[in-house]
C-alpha cells in the first residue's frame, strides 16, 4: 500500500500544479508505472483539453501495456468535450487502475470504475482519498450542493483591526501576503465584496500576477445600486462584473451600468441582497469557488447564515488600536463565548513577518 500512496502523491503534485486553470473541471493528475518505474505522467491543464490519463498514457506509449495507472479522480466514462478516459485506458492495455477518489459528478459517479472492471481491469479505490478530495474541495462541494465553495479571506492587525476609523487600510499586511492574495484570486472563479468596499477603496479585484493570471468574476453586493459609473470594477474588458441588488435599485444607473457591460441581478424585494440567492445564481452559472474579500458587515452576514466553508486570515505584527476601528467580523453583539464559531483542520503558515491562519468551519 505504501507504494500505491507514494505514486498517488506524485499524481497529486502533478494535479496541484494546475490550480486555478481547470475550472469548471477538477484538477486531476495521473502516473503510469511499469516494473516499479514511471513511464508516463500527466495532468489536466484546462477544460476542453485532454484529461490527465490521456497525457500519461500517450507519454507511456507501448509501455502502457501491462502497467498500472494512478489517477487522483475516477476516470470519466462519458462523452463530453473530450472522449471517455475509460476507453483510452482499456485500449492501452493497462492492467490495473489505482484511483484516489470517486468522481461525485452524476455523469461519472462509479460508472468509470464499473466500465473498467467490466473490461477485466483491476481497480483499487480510495488511495489517499481524503487528500484527493481536499485538492478539489470546491468541485466536490459544488457537485453536492449546487453552490460555490465559499472562502472568507481577511487581513488584520494583531489587535484585530482591518482599517483605521477613516477607512484607511493600505497596507495592513506585507508584500508577500498581498502577492499570495493575488494568487488566491487566480485560483478562484469569483471574488465578492460589498458596496462599501467599492466606495472606499475603488478596487479592481483582478489577479495581478507576473507574468499574468486568471481574473475572477467580480461580484458586488449593492442593494440600492450605488456603484459609481466610473468605478474600476465597471471596466469589464479584463474581467466580468456582476452586481447583485434588489428591487430598490436605481433604475437609471442600472441602464447605464448595463450599457457598460456590467451584469445586474436582482434578488427580490427585500431591502438587502439575498445571499442564498446570490450563491444559487453563481452555482448555476458554473462558479465552483467564491473568495470573499469584504468588510466586517459582509463577512458577518455570510458567517451568521452559515454560508462560509473556509477561512483564511492574514495577521500582521502591528497594533492599531481605536475602539471605532473596524474589525473583520461585525454584526450583532454576541452575549456568550459559546456563540463563537470554531475552525478545524487549522494550518498556520508565514509570509515574511505576517502569519496566515487557514481553517474550515463545521458543515
Amino acid at each position: 500500500m505504501k507504494a500505491h500512496e507514494d505514486w498517488m502523491r506524485l499524481a497529486l503534485e502533478l494535479a496541484r500544479a494546475a490550480t486555478g486553470q481547470t475550472s469548471p473541471n477538477p484538477m486531476v493528475g495521473a502516473v503510469v508505472v511499469k516494473n516499479g518505474k514511471m513511464v508516463g505522467a500527466g495532468a489536466h491543464l484546462k477544460a476542453g483539453t485532454p484529461h490527465a490519463e490521456v497525457h500519461a498514457i500517450d507519454m507511456a506509449g507501448h509501455e502502457a501495456e501491462g502497467s498500472t495507472i494512478y489517477v487522483t479522480l475516477e476516470p470519466c466514462n462519458h462523452i463530453g468535450r473530450t472522449p471517455p478516459c475509460t476507453e483510452k485506458i482499456i485500449a492501452s492495455g493497462i492492467r490495473r487502475v489505482v484511483i484516489g477518489t470517486v468522481d461525485p459528478d452524476e455523469k461519472v459517479r462509479g460508472r468509470g470504475i464499473a466500465r473498467l472492471r467490466d473490461a477485466g481491469i483491476e481497480v483499487i479505490e480510495g488511495v489517499l482519498a481524503e487528500e484527493c478530495q481536499r485538492l478539489n474541495e470546491a468541485y466536490f462541494f459544488h457537485r453536492r450542493t449546487g453552490r460555490p465553495f465559499v472562502t472568507l479571506k481577511t487581513a488584520m492587525t494583531l489587535d484585530g483591526k482591518i482599517a483605521t476609523v477613516t477607512g484607511d487600510s493600505r497596507w495592513i499586511t506585507g508584500e508577500a501576503s498581498r502577492e499570495h492574495v493575488h494568487l488566491m484570486r487566480h485560483q478562484h472563479d469569483a471574488i465578492l465584496v460589498g458596496i462599501q468596499t467599492v466606495l472606499f477603496d475603488d478596487p479592481k479585484l483582478t489577479a495581478r500576477l507576473i507574468p499574468g493570471g486568471n481574473h475572477p468574476v467580480r461580484v458586488i453586493l449593492d442593494s440600492r445600486l450605488q456603484t459609481p459609473l466610473d468605478a474600476a470594477i465597471t471596466e469589464v474588458s479584463e474581467a466580468p462584473t456582476w452586481i447583485f441588488t434588489t428591487e430598490e435599485r436605481d433604475r437609471e444607473r442600472e441602464r447605464r451600468l448595463r450599457d457598460k457591460g456590467v451584469r445586474i441581478v436582482s434578488t427580490g424585494t427585500a431591502s438587502r441582497v439575498d445571499l442564498e440567492k446570490v450563491l444559487e445564481v453563481l452555482g448555476k452559472e458554473g462558479i465552483l469557488s467564491l473568495l470573499i474579500e469584504g468588510g466586517g458587515t459582509v463577512n458577518a452576514a455570510f458567517l451568521q447564515q452559515g454560508l462560509v466553508q473556509k477561512v483564511i486570515a492574514f495577521i500582521a505584527p502591528r497594533l492599531l488600536g481605536g475602539k471605532d476601528s473596524p474589525t473583520p467580523v461585525e454584526g450583532e453583539n454576541p452575549h456568550r463565548m459559546q456563540s463563537s464559531l470554531s475552525l478545524k483542520d487549522v494550518r498556520v503558515t508565514q509570509f515574511d513577518q505576517d502569519i496566515c491562519v487557514t481553517g474550515y468551519l463545521d458543515a
